[in-house]
């Protein structure tokens, strides 16, 4: 098979950082950078959304500079306009006086004007967009010899779980709150939310896989069933989507209210599932209040300083928080604590954050491989309801 040269655009690199590697196909063809690629990269690298994905690409040109062919010319020399930048990279495809040159680019107003310059062009398909340490790594590993503590691998059709006491087949399905798991993954998610042993879970999907549900139907059962703890806390970043709602009056519990409603309302659920009284100051007299000796929800900020004790700690949205935030919220957990982080790091709404620089991320990073922690990915066909599944199948 003939040698390909290869010349890459910027929005491949930003899609799929390893198109590098895959393009080159072992030694097979050549891969060639123009001079205003990295300018545009340059530019990008302070994006919050894409300074991570441009990192990627940045270790990945370092690594393999050896064989890259960055195209340096006359035209390199143009001042940078990010409205030209295209005729630029076009310009200093013509004069690197490559052999049948191929433009990869998804670009296709870029398409049409390399096509008018004689340039032939392929679109990357085999796209592979980035994904953070706690999307990569779901939880399973590859055989039982890679397993890190507290995994899964296949076995015969069925996941085996690399546990505290020994690898065990899991060939049950867990209940609890008489909530049933809907899939695979969340059967296995449950067991790490009731491991004994195990101190800190964190469950990464997107919405509609019910983690939420799964986490305080489980800390109910641990507090009122197990009597392993005394109470639950609920903590959630303040993260406002859309228009600011400005100042909100009331106490903390009202001021609460906007941002946890949908946390009563999974709890008004699992209620009626199966009575959680003790969690209500008066369970007889409409609206339900929470015993602040039972449950509590509490924003961020009221943590600061705080030991907490005998209880089931669920961080809600931890994609939210950063990573000084994950760890000063961490190190208040005193003992006998079992903390559950969810979230999903494809849905960071705080500005200052990306895919791979918060909370939940850093948390799959640094807690891999010790032996009281465990992370899951949960997947399935099944989620919230089926405008929720066609939202996830269509990728939307």
């Amino acid at each position: 098979m003939a040698t390909k040269n290869f010349v890459l655009d910027t929005n491949v690199l930003i899609e799929s950082p390893e198109s590098i590697l895959s393009l080159r196909n072992g030694q097979e063809n050549n891969i060639f950078i123009p001079y205003h690629v990295l300018l545009e990269l340059n530019t990008l690298k302070t994006n919050p959304r894409l300074r991570h994905i441009v990192s990627k690409v940045v270790d990945i040109l370092l690594d393999h500079k050896d064989i890259i062919h960055f195209i340096h010319n006359d035209s390199s020399t143009s001042p940078f306009s990010e409205e030209l930048v295209d005729n630029f990279i076009l310009k200093e495809v013509r004069e690197a006086r490559i052999e049948s040159p191929i433009l990869v680019t998804n670009d296709r107003i870029l398409q049409l004007q390399a096509g008018l310059n004689g340039i032939n062009c392929e679109e990357y398909k085999d796209s592979r967009p980035f994904q953070s340490d706690s999307q990569q790594y779901t939880g399973f590993a590859e055989a039982a010899e890679s397993s890190p503590p507290n995994s899964f691998h296949w076995q015969e059709g069925k996941p085996v779980f690399n546990g505290p006491d020994g690898e065990e087949v899991i060939n049950y399905t867990n209940e609890v709150w008489q909530v049933k798991p809907r899939s695979i993954y969340q059967n296995l998610a449950m067991l790490l939310m009731l491991h004994e042993k195990i101190d800190i879970v964190s469950v990464q999907s997107e919405a509609g896989y019910g983690k939420t549900y799964l986490a305080l139907a489980s800390a109910l059962h641990l507090v009122m069933q197990s009597h392993r703890y005394s109470k639950v806390f609920v903590l959630k970043p303040t993260i406002e989507l859309g228009a600011k709602m400005g100042f909100l009056p009331g106490d903390i519990r009202e001021k609460m209210e906007p941002y946890m409603r949908y946390i009563s309302d999974l709890l008004l659920k699992l209620h009626t599932l199966r009575p959680a009284n003790r969690i209500f100051l008066n369970s007889a007299e409409p609206p339900l209040k929470f015993d602040p000796k039972r449950f509590e929800i509490l924003p961020l900020a009221y943590i600061r300083g705080t030991n907490i004790e005998n209880a089931v700690v669920i961080i809600d949205e931890t994609q939210n928080l950063s990573r000084t935030e994950v760890r000063a919220l961490l190190t208040r957990m005193g003992e006998n604590v079992k903390c559950i982080c969810l979230g999903d790091t494809r849905q960071v709404d705080n500005p200052y954050l990306n895919e791979s620089n918060n909370g939940l991320n850093w948390i799959v990073r640094k807690l891999k491989g010790y032996n009281n922690y465990a992370h899951i990915v949960l997947k399935g066909e099944r989620s919230r309801g089926p405008i929720t599944d066609i939202v996830i199948k269509s990728q939307l």
